[in-house]
């Protein structure tokens, strides 16, 4: 359903500390079902395995009073639950019996040592009976199974937390989700983000077939749909930080429908050749801060979907990857709402696009509300994209009604590109309005590439500064016949 109406005053205009909106709780989100009940303690722990070369870690022994899992403890260690930890033996069912446990007991918190690596399957830490304010202490490694055993037809989620109330996951540990042997069996034929339709070849040649890829070696084919590594459903205030996730077989961190989000100190690590390697996407979430980030991906650093509202993203290093996009949206003809976006203080190196709002034809619903500003990018293809012709199939229908857009603005863009500045492509039954553009200074890098001017079409708004380069396609003022939208297209 869509949730994107307006909350508030705007991010860039009422919000001084970023971070005081997301230490709110709610008054009636959840209920407390279960007594506080520690697990009983093992007194043997395993060691964990030694690296070749490396000091081997020493083993981490309970405490004799009030230590993890006594009656009076808060703590629950996966080791003391039966966990391995050597890389190898499936450590699953451990980490259900840890999270049992802390689930009954408020403020808990579930403890995943340093110096292990934890071989995990797809597993759900789920509420909505768990207590409030759990937090998941990742200090050590979690590894994917690599096994198509291990995931049978498919699944769209390896690790996932749903409805919950004040759930944190924090750490220095990394969640690895061996990817690889995933992307190596994607069909070349996959749909794939790619805008390489806004570029004229220029030899007029037909890029060839990519070869189809061999079939993974570990553990056979694996299914063809892939999981997010990490994703969260229906939370309230949910938070991220410290933590790395590298190599997701599609997206890397989630969240779907959730309410308070606060992501910062985070990282992703993928190859920019993995496909569809999300590294955050957002969809029916609104109250969200990422912040303080390096996000490096096969696909958008951040991507907005539909049902967003309230999103605030700043100070976050995006490359590789294919930008920070909103959308697509309306794609099968639904019906998409996002409004209230701030994206700033971004540095974007190897990217595809820096900043883009993609839409696809036939949807309808709005995205208005958009600020772009202080975007630093280098060696970036596309810098500034609106293309309400998405389509990532080979082949896409023309059809006449679109997601209205307006309101979007964008400031201080500037560095090199390396094909075009900016590329407007907006419908012609529902021009984009309120295109305003300040202080953009994006300059080619010649010596490599062949370059192409900035493009617009059907696109309407204001030119603030003089741009570099000048952007002499955007239509001052409103459309002279500005179609009154729909019922279909309010939010």
């Amino acid at each position: 359903m869509c949730s994107a109406r307006r909350v508030g005053r705007h991010w860039r205009k009422n919000r001084r500390d970023s971070d005081s909106l997301f230490k709110k709780k709610g008054k009636n989100h959840g209920s407390n079902h279960h007594n506080s009940n520690g697990g009983k303690p093992k007194q043997k722990v395993p060691s964990p395995p030694a690296a070749s070369g490396s000091k081997k870690p020493p083993p981490v022994t309970p405490p004799e009073k009030g230590g993890y899992n006594s009656p009076s403890s808060t703590v629950f260690d996966v080791l003391h639950f039966g966990a391995k930890g050597d890389g190898s033996t499936d450590d699953t069912k451990a980490f259900q019996a840890t999270w049992a446990t802390a689930c009954k007991v408020e403020a808990s918190t579930v403890n995943v040592p340093s110096g292990y690596i934890f071989l995990v399957g797809p597993i759900s830490f789920s509420g909505p009976y768990c207590q409030h304010n759990i937090v998941f202490q990742l200090d050590g490694k979690i590894i994917a199974p690599t096994s198509s055993k291990a995931w049978g037809s498919g699944l769209l989620q390896w690790l996932e937390f749903t409805k919950l109330v004040g759930i944190t996951i924090k750490g220095s540990g990394t969640i690895d989700g061996r990817g690889s042997v995933w992307w190596q069996d994607s069909p070349y034929d996959d749909p794939i983000d790619d805008e390489s339709k806004l570029i004229v070849p220029i030899n007029r040649t037909v890029a060839e077939k990519p070869p189809i890829p061999l079939s993974g070696s570990i553990g056979g084919k694996m299914p063809s749909i892939k999981p997010t590594a990490l994703r969260f459903y229906g939370s309230f205030n949910a938070t991220v930080t410290g933590i790395t996730i590298q190599n997701s077989p599609q997206c890397h961190l989630k969240f779907d429908n959730c309410i308070g989000v606060s992501v910062y100190n985070f990282s992703v690590s993928s190859p920019g050749d993995s496909p569809n390697t999300d590294g955050i996407h957002l969809q029916n979430s609104k109250d969200v801060l990422i912040r303080s980030s390096n996000l490096a991906c096969g696909d958008d650093c951040v991507s907005i979907q539909t049902g967003c509202t309230n999103v605030y993203v700043h100070n976050v290093n995006c490359g590789p990857g294919h930008g920070i996009s909103i959308g697509g949206l309306g794609k099968d003809n639904t019906k998409a709402c996002v409004s209230n976006i701030t994206v700033r203080d971004i540095n974007m190196h190897n990217t595809m696009n820096g900043v883009r709002i993609k839409t696809w034809q036939g949807g309808s619903g709005s995205v208005q509300g958009v600020q772009f500003s202080n975007i630093q990018v280098s060696e970036v293809q596309f810098p500034i994209v609106i293309d309400q012709f998405y389509c990532d199939k080979r082949k896409c229908s023309n059809q006449t009604s679109a997601v209205a857009l307006s309101g979007i603005n964008y400031a201080n863009i500037r560095g090199t590109y390396t094909v075009k500045p900016v590329h407007f492509a907006c419908s012609d039954s529902m021009p984009c309005t309120g295109v305003t553009l300040t202080g953009i200074q994006l300059k080619p890098l010649q010596e490599h590439y062949h370059m192409y001017d900035p493009y617009c079409w059907q696109t309407f708004g204001e030119l603030y500064s003089p741009a570099v380069p000048p952007i002499q396609c955007l239509q001052i003022g409103k459309p002279l016949r500005n179609k009154i939208h729909r019922d279909t297209d309010s939010c």
